[in-house]
């Protein structure tokens, strides 16, 4: 009679204990750890053991092996550790508002007044960002334009009066190694993107948008994006364009 009982019992518990639950009474999966702010922690995989695979800000990577094993060494590991080796490096850094609106919505400022015919300044400051990794870089950016005939910044744009027509653009260069740009980085315009506006004693108060998407070759290291845009029009004329006042966005992937 015992020995009945005792393998009863033992079905019993192989029964209740075959789902595990940390913070939870009811767990769903084999082991199912619950709560909003719930983490693992693998103390083989931290920085003090794998110190060549964590180096801030980047996030080493997690593999799983045949036995289900969480590890850092995947098969076939290459020697002297390092991120992307095993392994393809995708990932997306998203940047809102990365030019500043200004006191009245306007952004970065391009004036291009009667004196001249052309004009191009930076926009914003510098975007920095890392890659663990020689790898191939794509941005993608968006942001409004607001054209105006009198000078901007200001509380209120003004339509043109006369009959002409203006183009505005927009393009990025990267700063290998966030040194500052020399004339090699500058020559190249990475995403470059165009908008005609005609006037014709006519027109209305309000925001455009301009976009580009762009590609380029990058080394390991921290690095930047630089914005500009520009402005042509005719002979004594005037033309002053508000970069990202209103909205802008910008999108980084890198791949490996």
């Amino acid at each position: 009679m015992k020995k009945k009982l005792l393998i009863i019992v033992s079905i019993f518990c192989n029964y209740v204990f075959s789902q595990v639950g940390i913070g939870t009474s009811t767990p769903q999966k084999d082991l199912h750890v619950a709560g909003t702010t719930s983490t693992i922690r693998i103390e083989s995989l931290n920085s003090t053991n794998k110190p060549l695979l964590n180096v801030p800000p980047r996030l080493a990577p997690v593999y799983v092996t045949a036995n289900g094993d969480l590890t850092l060494d995947p098969p076939n590991y290459s020697a002297g550790e390092g991120v992307g080796v095993n392994e393809p490096l995708n990932f997306l850094i998203s940047i809102p508002n990365f030019v500043p609106n200004g006191p009245y919505g306007d952004g970065t400022v391009v004036a291009n007044d009667a004196t001249i015919t052309s004009a191009s300044s930076q926009i914003g400051t510098n975007v920095l960002f890392s890659s663990p990794q020689d790898a191939l870089i794509e941005v993608r950016y968006a942001m409004t334009i607001d054209l105006s005939d009198l000078v901007l910044p200001a509380p209120a744009a003004s339509t043109f009066s006369d009959v002409s027509a203006k183009t505005v653009r927009c393009y990025f260069c990267i700063d290998l190694n966030n040194d500052g740009l020399d004339a090699t980085e500058l020559s190249k315009k990475y995403g470059l993107h165009g908008e005609a506006y005609t006037s014709f004693n006519q027109g209305s108060v309000g925001y455009a948008f301009i976009h580009g998407v762009g590609y380029g070759s990058i080394p390991q290291g921290n690095h930047s994006l630089v914005f500009f845009g520009e402005t042509q029009d005719g002979t004594n004329l005037s033309t002053y364009v508000g970069f990202g006042g209103s909205s802008d966005y910008l999108k980084i992937r890198i791949y490996n």
